[in-house]
């Protein structure tokens, strides 16, 4: 790697909370974010649980008329993108506003702006469809409204690569920071698609759980007794910054993003490849990018959907990299506490990995009651722990056979 990419500010909206404070404390006490649907009548569905963001305001970030004009989506990706520039003590009026770029990505963009716009138009015609519908849907508007809101006239793109997009944005941002074409890259993931076609269509293809009694424990990573994911929505933004711009202007620094990997299965639309040998490729890629032996990495955020292939291909893809050290390190889903944020979740999770080594605490996969003999590694089940951590890696598995895998370390200083 040429130049150092460091991570200094971080914001995010998600069911276990909207700002940083709350959604540390909310990991670390193993806290559930899981609940029935209120956004719609999910009484006919299979599945009739999710992982709601809850009181989230977009007047506090825009005014009315903009909120109209985007996607909710779109609003939570220009929230958590003013809180991390915020969170980061970047004032834009003293940045070269091309030298900041913005990496936004979405797994499925405005589905809630489509579905409202075609039954308009089956209903009361062309006419009566908005002229905001097109730029409200697609899916990189996220990157464009951020650009827009905070004036950053630097590389603008965004990934749509299902579950790994948030891994992919911060990945490939990471690496135009290394490259020079940017100092500050605003990046990460956002979704908002608790919908009734979202919810549909992953009933109809049975992956999600259908633990509606109990929705707290429906999202049970690792656990025997899993039987699909929990859909949620979010956004998760993290400042990055070139090690040299952070250092001039005197940021705190969380993290240090040292690796980058990215691989596909080629192999199925929705299943991953057999014995996760496609997320062993990303995580092999991701330590070699960051200079890491595997003996260095003490913790890994997991993909960890809560599926039956999922949690079993991921774990043996980690004893594929690891070998012997697989049984040393940590692994934890916080998706058992989030639900799958989909678009959103490798933001997030990013977030999470970050804040594990400024803190030094892993946060846990709760609902592990039941172990499963083929998932058999170190899952922090149940209860935050506090240990020394050196490198963490966080993992992105995305339908159509992405797979996308950053490498942290604690930062100790400019070396």
């Amino acid at each position: 790697m040429s130049k150092r990419v460091v991570i200094t500010g971080l914001g995010v909206l998600s069911p276990i909370g909207n700002d940083i404070p709350t959604f540390w404390n909310n990991l670390i006490i193993g806290k559930s974010g899981i609940g029935p649907v209120t956004q719609f009548d999910a009484s006919a569905y299979p599945t009739r649980i999710a992982g709601e963001v809850k009181d989230f305001d977009p007047l506090k970030y825009m005014d009315r008329k903009e909120v109209r004009r985007m996607d909710r989506f779109v609003q939570m990706a220009v929230a958590a993108s003013l809180d991390a520039l915020k969170h980061a003590g970047i004032d834009m009026s003293k940045e070269d506003p091309d030298r900041v770029g913005t990496y936004v990505g979405s797994g499925i963009g405005g589905l809630k702006t489509w579905e409202e716009e075609h039954i308009k138009l089956l209903e009361k015609g062309p006419r009566r469809v908005s002229p905001f519908f097109i730029p409200m849907m697609i899916a990189n508007m996220a990157a464009g409204q951020v650009s827009i809101t905070v004036g950053a006239k630097g590389p603008n793109s965004s990934a749509v690569s299902a579950c790994a997009t948030g891994t992919h944005s911060i990945g490939d941002a990471a690496k135009i920071i290394q490259r020079g074409d940017a100092d500050v890259m605003i990046a990460g993931g956002a979704e908002a698609t608790l919908s009734p076609m979202a919810f549909a269509g992953f009933c109809a293809n049975k992956a999600m759980s259908t633990r509606n009694d109990e929705p707290e424990k429906a999202s049970r990573p690792f656990d025997m007794e899993r039987d699909g994911f929990v859909m949620g929505e979010g956004a998760g933004i993290v400042i990055l910054e070139s090690l040299d711009h952070a250092l001039a202007r005197g940021a705190e620094i969380i993290a240090e993003l040292a690796g980058y990997g990215m691989s596909g299965d080629a192999y199925h639309l929705t299943a991953p490849a057999p014995e996760g040998e496609g997320a062993a490729r990303a995580m092999k890629r991701a330590l070699k990018d960051a200079g890491l032996e595997p003996e260095e990495v003490d913790y890994i955020n997991a993909h960890g959907t809560s599926t039956d292939l999922n949690d079993k291909f991921e774990t043996m893809a980690i004893k594929t990299v690891f070998g012997d050290h697989a049984y040393k390190l940590a692994v934890s889903s916080t998706k058992s506490m989030t639900g799958h944020l989909l678009g959103a979740a490798g933001g997030v999770e990013a977030i999470a990995t970050a804040l594990t080594l400024k803190e030094q605490i892993l946060p846990p996969t709760i609902n592990y009651e039941h172990p499963d003999p083929e998932c058999d590694l170190d899952y922090v089940p149940n209860e935050s722990r506090r240990v020394p951590v050196r490198a963490a890696l966080s993992n992105s598995l995305g339908f159509g056979g992405h797979n996308a895998t950053i490498a942290l370390k604690k930062y100790d200083g400019a070396e």
